[in-house]
């Protein structure tokens, strides 16, 4: 099965010149779902990961079934004042202006082996702030993996000398 065949390319959005890679027809797909987490995983398998880390919003949807295939704790990583409980904070760059992203600050205890995993790879700033979060934790991250990366963007720089998986590549 191609999965990349199942994603659809909307042109103009969300403004002119961007071509959105919508992932939507591959999640209401049990076969192609399935093994994109599948395919996600098996880079993976013999890691002994202890947690995958998954970054809102679409990160979270395959993070969490792919911690369950890892036999992994599914931790997410979400925009301000969206966790319950106490947190740390990482801000980042966008093409203009800044962000930030949260963790609950007893989310991973030092010495844990985290996967980060979120749909896409752009320009590399969520994934990179993502791991500044684990890392200022104590936790070691021991992979990220993406459905989807843009080369032409580069943002695989910005993430260091990590194992990197990405299963579509434009």
């Amino acid at each position: 099965m191609n999965i990349e065949s199942i994603i659809r390319d909307v042109p103009d959005f969300p403004k002119e010149g961007i071509i959105f890679k919508d992932i939507t027809p591959l999640l209401k797909n049990p076969k192609a779902f399935e093994k994109t987490i599948s395919d996600m995983a098996k880079p993976f398998l013999n890691e002994k990961i202890d947690y995958v880390i998954g970054a809102e919003s679409r990160g979270f949807i395959f993070g969490a079934p792919l911690a369950l295939k890892l036999g992994a704790g599914f931790v997410p990583v979400r925009k301000p004042g969206k966790l319950p409980y106490n947190t740390i904070s990482e801000e980042y760059s966008l093409e203009y202006g800044k962000d930030k992203v949260e963790i609950h600050e007893d989310a991973v205890e030092k010495g844990k082996k985290v996967l980060i995993v979120d749909d896409l790879l752009a320009t590399g700033g969520t994934c990179k702030a993502c791991i500044d979060l684990v890392e200022r934790l104590g936790g070691e991250v021991k992979g990220i993996v993406f459905l989807i990366e843009l080369l032409f963007l580069d943002g695989r720089k910005k993430l260091g000398d990590r194992k990197i998986h990405s299963l579509i590549k434009y």
